[in-house]
Formats: structure tokens, sequence, C-alpha cells
């Protein structure tokens, strides 16, 4: 998968999920997310595989190129 959110308590188990996820490639993407249940502080931190973002990235980069454009208006 190219993206991954973990979510769940603020503890050791997520810290390590995160880790995990860390070093088979991902790197974080935007900030981590925290709320409070009542009880328990959840936490969120999406993840991605850079490779895969590039690759996309390129796909549509290429789609983009084929477009035809006349000069006037949209593409």
């Amino acid at each position: 998968m190219a993206f991954r959110l973990f979510t769940g308590p603020d503890d050791r188990a997520f810290c390590e999920r995160v880790s995990t996820a860390l070093a088979e490639g991902y790197v974080l993407h935007g900030s981590p997310s925290a709320t409070f249940n009542g009880s328990t502080v959840i936490v969120a931190q999406a993840v991605v595989l850079p490779a895969a973002i590039a690759s996309a990235d390129a796909a549509v980069a290429n789609a983009v190129d084929d477009l035809e454009f006349d000069g006037e208006g949209h593409a």
C-alpha cells in the first residue's frame, strides 16, 4: 500500500507500529493528530511509500503530457 493511516491509543504499541512502517521504507506524511475520548488519548499518523508516490506522480505527468492543447482555453 502506498498510504497507511495508523490510529490507536498513545502507547508503546502504537509507536512500534509506526516505527515498523518507517523501517519498511515508509515516511511520515503530515503531522500526527491527537484527541481525547474521555479516558484515553487517541493518536493518528499517516505514512507513505515515496516510491509509490513518485510512480503515481510520473503517471499523472505522463497523462498531462498526452493531453492535446490547441493554444486556447483549457487542455
